[in-house]
């Protein structure tokens, strides 16, 4: 109990060196050209509080529970041998944990022109294919990269026959569908399919589910554009918090409480529904790790709850304020650095980069250390932000961002070796998380409102411009990664040959 609550308390910490950077840089926006009321301030702070509990409490459960949930289900499934039973449970779980996965939920009350149900029952069907897809992937030993350049020459056919209205939202319901309730179990659930095959390359396979739970969303958007008119809905601003006292202030959170209790209980519900089915029928777990996955569900949703809490009703209406108001700025081409700068910390926030990143460094042994990582995704999701605000501030279609974007990151899929590909697709879908969906897109929606703007076609994209640009910068690590170890062999090679040459002088010499 002492080691779990010291290791809860590094695992906060860890949460606080991640959200500190971006609370300061918005703190001074509020102190300097985009002034707030002081008790949206205050609803802020408070936010960043919850944020910083609710990520490390999350991140020590998620290792608990999900990971070994996943990874357990995973290989009994694959055990069975019945082709049968790995696509109807893979395709029941992609579909069931979708519905309830909180990013979506957030993504979906945003978008002014599709019914909440309609966008939610697309995303999801298209995430259970997907994962059907996926682990047929690891089963068959397919390369990544063939399915994902194929699905990708589909998606942009459709996006010539679908109204431009889908094309942005399209691809942020494939970014948000990857969030902290689906990443970790989807991860987990790969290796455990991964495991079954026993050849050098299983793990290496692992990885990619998540890209293409990433893609068929987009791929299920598109589709549902084709026989869906838009109602053509108004966008309703995010409501400011502005109240008389601390009270109040409080009952903000108090009130938003209960509600995001229930929304997490419904979206941790079908994850432990499984689970608990295959621990009575099938998997027998011993007590003692039964009680430890327990106890990391409780974190789990504690600390869920208080992420959820804290971000939505502290952080998303000052996203949404601070973009209005430096929008409206004569000099509004302040957002490009500054979205930069938000995007490059913003990335360390996301409860499921932390997840990813760890796990990629013990899959490779420390080969693409946890550091390196965070850095490449930080710098990817930088890039993403600035072309965001530039593509929000001018009206350019995210069609010119995107595939440009997506041609060279498919391309780069033959050059660098197999394992940064998979991992790269992964990342993209992983760095676009909660924190993106409920402080980055209401920032650009209030940058779009602020200048004018279509906030359908212009602010929404900013989920899939952060999706896309880790796809090309942890590939680039790649290539620099097989130069240097091409470079290594080949010095290892000319040493030999000037260990051999040195033998044959001895040999002469003592002739």
């Amino acid at each position: 109990m002492l080691q779990r609550q010291t290791i809860l308390m590094e695992k906060i910490k860890e949460s606080l060196s991640s959200v500190l950077p971006i609370t300061i840089i918005v703190l001074i926006l509020c102190f300097s050209i985009a002034p707030i009321p002081g008790s949206t301030l205050m609803a802020f702070t408070i936010g960043a509080i919850f944020l910083i509990v609710g990520m490390g409490t999350f991140t020590l459960g998620a290792e608990m529970s999900m990971t070994p949930i996943g990874e357990k289900v995973g290989a009994f499934m694959t055990k069975s041998r019945k082709l049968w039973v790995v696509i109807l449970v893979s395709f029941i779980l992609g579909v069931g944990i979708t519905v309830s996965e909180p990013d979506l939920q957030v993504l979906a009350t945003q978008v002014p022109t599709i019914p909440n149900g309609i966008l939610i029952g697309a995303v999801a069907l298209g995430v259970g294919i997907a994962l059907v897809v996926g682990l047929l992937r690891i089963l068959f030993r397919i390369r990544l990269s063939y399915i994902l350049i194929v699905c990708y020459i589909i998606v942009f056919i459709l996006a010539a026959f679908v109204s431009p209205e889908f094309w942005a939202i399209a691809f942020d319901s494939g970014g948000v569908t990857t969030g902290p309730m689906t990443v970790p179990f989807i991860m987990a659930f790969g290796v455990g399919v991964a495991f079954i095959r026993s050849d050098r390359h299983a793990n290496n396979d692992s990885f990619g589910l998540v890209a293409l739970g990433s893609v068929g969303p987009i791929m299920a958007v598109m589709i549902l554009g084709l026989v869906f008119a838009p109602e053509g809905g108004a966008y309703t601003p995010v409501e400011i918090p502005n109240v008389a006292d601390t009270k109040e202030l409080w009952g903000l959170f108090s009130h938003a409480l209960p509600h995001y209790c229930k929304e997490v209980a419904i979206a941790l519900a079908p994850i432990v529904g499984f689970f608990l089915v295959f621990q009575v029928f099938f998997l027998r777990i011993p007590k003692n790790q039964m009680i430890k996955i327990v106890v990391g569900l409780v974190y789990t949703y504690v600390g869920l709850v208080l992420f959820l809490t804290g971000v939505n009703v502290g952080f998303m209406p000052v996203g949404n304020y601070i973009g209005k108001l430096i929008a409206e700025l004569p000099y509004n081409w302040i957002l490009i650095p500054i979205g930069a700068l938000i995007g490059y910390f913003i990335v360390s926030a996301e409860p499921a980069v932390h997840v990813l990143n760890k796990q990629v460094e013990e899959l490779t042994s420390g080969a693409i250390p946890y550091k390196a990582m965070n850095t490449c995704l930080s710098i990817g999701v930088a890039g993403a932000l600035a072309l965001s605000m530039v593509r929000v501030l001018t009206g350019i279609s995210i069609m010119y961002f995107l595939i440009p974007g997506y041609v060279i990151a498919l391309a780069l899929t033959f050059f660098v070796p197999k394992i940064f590909s998979s991992i790269a697709f992964d990342s993209g879908g992983v760095a676009s998380g909660p924190m993106t969906a409920t402080f980055l897109l209401p920032l650009a929606m209030g940058v779009a409102d602020g200048v004018g703007g279509n906030v359908v076609t212009d602010a929404f994209g900013v989920v899939s411009m952060v999706a896309m640009m880790p796809l090309i910068i942890v590939q680039i690590m790649g290539l620099v990664y097989k130069i240097k170890q091409g470079k290594a062999a080949a010095q290892e090679e000319v040493s030999e040959e000037i260990i051999e040459v040195t033998e044959v002088d001895d040999e002469i010499i003592d002739l």
